[in-house]
C-alpha cells in the first residue's frame, strides 16, 4: 500500500472554477495546481485523473459524478489518484473556497493515513469521509469533532456452510 508524501499539492478541478478556491488554499498554506495551466478545457476526466495519480497530487473537484463513471474509477484506481469530491449543496465561488478551506485540516489527516487509490466525499460542514479505497473494506469519517471508523462486511464467496 502507499500513502502520498507530504505536502500535499492539491489540484483544482475546472468544475471548482480554478482562480476564488485556488487563491483561498493558497491562501491557507497549500500548494496549489490548477486544471487549465495543465489541461485543455475539454480533456476527458480520465486523462487528468491519470496525470495527477502519477504526479503524485490529489485532486479536489465538485464532480459527484465521478464517483458512477466506470471509466474514471478505473483511471483513479489505475494511477494510484486521491479525490476528495464535495457534496451535497448548491455553493457558488467563496462559498465553495470556504468549505475547502475548513476540510483542509481533515483532508490532511486523511491523506496522512489512508492508501491511495481513495475517493473522498467533503460536506458543506467541512466533514470528510472515504467513500471508495483500494480495499475496500473500511469506512473512515474525520470531522473536526473526531473520527468514526467503521468496518464493511465482506460478501463471502462460494456456497454457504454450516448446520442447516
Amino acid at each position: 500500500m502507499t500513502r502520498l508524501p507530504e505536502p500535499a499539492t492539491f489540484f483544482v478541478d475546472r468544475s471548482l472554477g480554478g482562480k476564488i478556491v485556488a487563491a483561498a488554499l493558497r491562501s491557507a498554506g497549500a500548494v496549489v495546481e490548477v486544471h487549465d495551466d495543465h489541461f485543455k478545457k475539454d480533456d476527458p476526466d480520465e486523462l487528468w485523473l491519470t496525470k495527477v495519480g502519477a504526479s503524485g497530487w490529489v485532486a479536489l473537484t465538485k464532480d459527484e459524478q465521478i464517483l458512477h463513471r466506470p471509466v474514471e474509477i478505473v483511471a483513479l484506481f489505475e494511477a494510484a489518484t486521491a479525490v476528495f469530491v464535495l457534496v451535497g449543496g448548491d455553493l457558488k465561488g467563496s462559498e465553495i473556497a470556504r468549505v475547502w478551506v475548513a476540510a483542509l485540516p481533515v483532508m490532511r489527516d486523511v491523506i496522512a493515513q489512508t492508501d491511495v487509490p481513495f475517493v473522498a466525499r467533503v460536506r458543506a460542514d467541512g466533514s470528510v469521509s472515504v467513500a471508495l479505497s483500494a480495499d475496500g473494506s473500511v469506512s473512515v469519517a474525520l470531522s473536526a469533532e473526531g473520527v468514526e471508523v467503521r468496518a464493511r462486511r465482506k460478501r463471502a464467496k462460494g456456497k454457504p456452510t454450516g448446520g442447516e
